[in-house]
């Protein structure tokens, strides 16, 4: 089998067997956003699969978790039409966002932190912020299984199948 073949043959398996534990797994953890650990894995693979940048994209992802429920906050207690305070809100903390996550690059990747506010809004923001209860942790859980697990779990996995499939190859 040529390399190409492999490492598509070996990641479809990795894809297939490991993600779907998790999504079994996960609301027995009292988890019911488990779909975002795939949305942030997503993420950390198009940024090359860099072990070296997961603590960055987890501190953005848990970042914009923490910018959703403010943002959720805020517009709860602002009293102007709901546009303007979607459009206030966002304007405002996604300057925010980006002025921090820039200024610190070491310790934040800054896409992580826009995309894990969006998860965030996506699923909270048609709720009241007496009502997201345990969403926040949830959704977080999500985001670091979605880096750890999902994203350098299945590229070890892969990475590990595909070097034995290839040792056998040259033992042939």
């Amino acid at each position: 089998m040529n390399e190409k073949n492999l490492n598509i043959a070996t990641l479809a398996l990795g894809i297939a067997f490991l993600p779907p534990i998790w999504a079994v797994l996960a609301p027995y953890a009292g988890i019911q956003t488990g779909a975002v650990a795939l949305i942030c894995a997503a993420l950390y693979v198009t940024n090359g699969n860099k072990v070296s940048d997961a603590f960055r994209i987890t501190a953005g992802f848990l970042l914009g978790d923490l910018w959703a429920v403010l943002a959720v906050f805020i517009m709860d207690t602002m009293d102007f039409h709901p546009d303007a305070e979607l459009y206030g809100t966002l304007f405002v903390l996604g300057g925010v966002a980006v002025f921090i996550g820039e200024n610190l690059p070491k310790i934040i990747f800054t896409p992580a932190w826009l995309c894990g506010w969006a998860i965030g809004l996506t699923i909270m923001g048609p709720l009241p912020i007496a009502d997201i209860g345990t969403l926040p942790i949830q959704i977080g859980a999500a985001m670091i299984a979605g880096v750890v697990y999902v994203g350098i779990g299945v590229d070890f996995f892969q990475k590990k199948l595909a070097g034995i499939f290839k040792k056998q190859e040259v033992e042939k």
